[in-house]
């Protein structure tokens, strides 16, 4: 009998387990991360559109996605500390040459970095697209990344319409770039 008592507890905790994570999980409903937003094809507002950051090539100049407004705008969030975001550099650049072509842009967003060292980054990958500096972490924080490099793809209205959290390749540029692009206002 006594042999029988151990497991019979066990079993009943990890019922008992399982269920309070089914009823845990139901309750959620669906989940409103801009991912899974994305992915339902629901396509959010852009948060924080207006939210002034300062221009990594001048002190007193600042500028928001919100200034680019009507504008196609691949904006990646990167680091020059990280190997991934030097990779996708020279991408980002090719994809600022097509987007520049169809009144759109490519827009860096600096994360948890230098100035000295993304000024240097921008300068060895001859950047040419505008180069913001999230000083205080409220842009990443918006936007719910977790790590760099991450690239979000917003629509003329303001929409995220893609995105990419880790280094973006010449693929997946080539088949999300002209689709976003085709859009009108």
């Amino acid at each position: 009998m006594r042999r029988f008592l151990i497991p019979g507890v066990i079993t009943a905790v990890a019922v008992g387990l399982l269920a309070v994570l089914a009823i845990g999980i139901s309750s959620q409903g669906a989940s409103s991360s801009i991912p899974a937003e994305v992915a339902r094809g629901d396509f959010p507002r852009a948060p924080r559109y207006n939210l002034a950051l300062p221009l990594l090539s001048s002190k007193t100049t600042r500028e928001s996605l919100g200034d680019l407004r009507g504008k196609v705008l691949l904006v990646n969030v990167f680091a020059s500390w990280c190997d991934p975001c030097a990779a996708e550099a020279p991408l980002l650049e090719r994809a600022q040459q097509m987007l520049a072509k169809h009144d759109g842009t490519v827009v860096g967003v600096t994360y948890e970095d230098d100035p000295g060292d993304d000024l240097a980054f921008a300068r060895r990958y001859h950047l040419t697209y505008p180069i913001l500096r999230d000083v205080n972490g409220d842009f990443v924080q918006a936007y719910g990344i977790t790590g760099v490099p991450e690239s979000f793809v917003i629509n003329r209205q303001g929409r995220i319409q893609a995105l990419l959290a880790y280094q973006v390749s010449r693929q997946w540029i080539d088949q999300t770039l002209p689709r976003i692009l085709a859009e009108r206002a």
